[in-house]
Parts: C-alpha cells; sequence; structure tokens
C-alpha cells in the first residue's frame, strides 16, 4: 500500500518516525549515534565498517556520514556507489537496515550547494574530530612508534582536504523490532512527476 507521499520536510517518509522513536529511546546510551555502513570492494567482496551519524540533510532523508578522502571506502564508493547502513538500537531491540546510494563530496565536487554541505558538516564537528583528518594516511604503515600529534588547525578555517562528506539516499528500509516481532519493509519509487513515494509492506520476522 502506498503511505507517506512524498520525501520532503513536510511529508517525511514513514519510516523516519520509527528511527526518530528509537534514536530518542537510546539516546542515554553514547554507542547509539553509530552505525555499520557495508561497500562493495573493487574485487567484489563486501568491505563493513563502523561510522557515526551526522544527521540528516535539511528538508529530505539523506543521511550523512563524515570520512577521510584517503579512506579505502572512497575507491569502494567510486567503484560501486551503492551501499546499506546496520542500525541496531539495543535498548529497544530495534534494527533498521538501510539499502541505498552514496553520493562523494570531496574537494573535487563542483557542485556549489554540495561543498556548503559539506563546509557545514565540518564546522558541527568538534575540533578533536577535525584533527583526525590532518593525521597520516589510514592504513599505511607506521613509521614512528609515537607519530607527532602538534597539529595545528584555525577553528574558523574550513574544511582541510581530507575531509569529506558522504551522502546516503535511502531507496529501501528494513524495519525489525524484537520486542514485538515485527518486520516491516519500506520501498522507494519515483511518481510521475519525480518525487518520491515510500511504500509499506509488513513481512515475517
Amino acid at each position: 500500500m502506498n503511505i507517506g507521499g512524498t520525501s520532503t520536510a513536510a511529508a517525511p517518509p514513514p519510516w523516519r518516525a520509527l528511527l526518530a522513536d528509537a534514536m530518542h529511546s537510546n539516546a542515554h546510551l553514547n554507542y547509539s549515534s553509530y552505525f555499520q555502513l557495508a561497500t562493495v570492494s573493487a574485487n567484489g567482496r563486501p568491505a563493513n565498517r563502523t561510522v557515526v551519524f551526522r544527521g540528516f540533510q535539511d528538508g529530505c532523508d539523506k543521511i550523512q556520514i563524515n570520512t577521510d578522502s584517503r579512506t579505502s571506502k572512497i575507491e569502494e564508493i567510486r567503484h560501486c556507489p551503492y551501499g546499506e547502513i546496520c542500525w541496531y538500537f539495543t535498548e529497544s531491540w530495534e534494527q533498521f537496515r538501510i539499502n541505498g546510494r552514496i553520493d562523494v563530496v570531496d574537494t573535487s565536487n563542483r557542485d556549489l550547494a554540495k561543498q556548503q554541505q559539506r563546509e557545514k558538516s565540518w564546522f558541527t564537528s568538534s575540533l578533536r574530530s577535525r584533527l583526525q583528518y590532518l593525521g597520516p594516511s589510514p592504513r599505511l604503515p607506521v613509521l614512528h612508534e609515537e607519530p607527532s600529534t602538534n597539529h595545528e588547525l584555525d577553528p574558523l578555517k574550513g574544511p582541510v582536504d581530507t575531509f569529506c562528506l558522504l551522502v546516503f539516499y535511502p531507496e529501501q528500509v528494513d524495519y525489525l523490532n524484537l520486542k514485538r516481532n515485527e518486520r516491516l519493509l519500506f520501498k522507494s519509487s519515483h511518481s510521475c512527476n519525480e518525487s518520491v513515494v515510500w511504500q509499506l509492506e509488513k513481512v515475517n520476522p
């Protein structure tokens, strides 16, 4: 059945209410803002890691993730721009598997609006988080046992070149509530006027 209408600020997708409730009921747990992001490597094998939820973009359901442009996930996403989020809330026993497309916004992106979103995400991050992007390249051999951490960063200056914003476009949401033994599947499609329409199907857990 068709519910929810377009994914705009006035009519958010129906799964957003479930996610908002889960985030609220688990907010006292620091790790509730962490989820797993799976991508596909160039060799066809899965790659998974834990990332931090950086909020939704204004007025839509696109999920934001900050990352280092030197990490392997960037190459993986450029090879295959699809991924899946797995988000489990331990307090309420709820799981969200969100399947969709990922957009990479780094220094090479020429879209002004996307660069503004990247800059906004940079400034909403803590100074400690920003300093991580000045460190040595991830996954390269350690050259010194105690690498220097004396990096200086102007808190008023915009994002460094290694800072990258990932924008995740949800296309399907698989919701499982273990306490209620309930499973809901939300699928998106485009209407004739190109707006996003979400359909809900109740399935076996």
